[in-house]
């Protein structure tokens, strides 16, 4: 059995928290920010958790995560 090959592009883009939770960065952050309220900006900074319909599905594009 060969080995598995990692997604390049999601392996950049996610991580694994200690617990074994998959961590994203959040969007909508890279232009457009006047209009924008600054809480709402501020938010945009803190990492989220993945959602669990979408992990098992990342999980198998990162398999060495």
């Amino acid at each position: 059995m060969p080995k598995m090959k990692t997604n390049r592009g999601a392996a950049k883009r996610f991580k694994l928290s200690g617990s074994g939770k998959v961590i994203r960065r959040k969007a909508f952050t890279s232009h457009i920010l006047t209009k924008k309220s600054t809480k709402r900006k501020r938010n945009l900074r803190q990492s989220a958790v993945v959602d669990s319909a979408n992990s098992k599905g990342i999980k198998r594009i990162l398999p060495y995560m």
